[in-house]
């Protein structure tokens, strides 16, 4: 991928942040973090993350309501919710508000990091697959205005 990976991790619980924070750095991320929802929100307006981690429960808002209130970036952020309060609802409504993986507390480092890898994965499969739509659409239109250039050459 290039340059590492920017990564957010918006959770209240403090030792949470600090072992997810140690473990990511050493895989070669830069990671960055919020202790509430509004932290988080306004990080994600002032730098760009590649992927965020979301805890379901925030003393100051709900992870799922996060989800629509990050700033979509290009390529898009990832968004990951994590809880340690699995239930269909929680599940249903982190599928509703586009949030892309869903893990459980207490984790296994192993399949977090997995997902992490899996969801970054993706977003570079979406950001070539635009290059290449952008690219494509320029040599079309260069094409096109070509065609016309020589058909106004033509006609003079």
């Amino acid at each position: 991928m290039g340059n590492p990976a920017k990564i957010l991790i918006i959770d209240d619980d403090e030792n949470i942040r600090k072992v997810l924070k140690t473990i990511l750095e050493d895989e070669g991320y830069l990671v960055d973090t919020a202790e509430t929802a509004q932290e988080g929100i306004e990080k994600s307006h002032s730098s760009f993350f590649n992927l965020a981690l979301i805890d379901v429960r925030l003393p100051d808002m709900e992870g799922i309501e996060v989800l629509t209130k990050l700033r979509e970036t290009t390529p898009k952020m990832r968004k990951i919710i994590v809880t340690g309060y699995p239930t269909l609802q929680n599940a249903i409504a982190a599928v509703n508000k586009n949030a892309d993986a869903y893990i459980l507390k207490p984790f296994n480092v192993e399949s977090v990091l997995q997902v992490i890898k899996e969801q970054l994965e993706k977003q570079n499969e979406e950001k070539t697959f635009s290059e290449s739509k952008v690219a494509e659409f320029i040599e079309s239109r260069v094409k096109e205005l070509d065609s016309k250039s020589g058909a106004t050459k033509n006609n003079c």
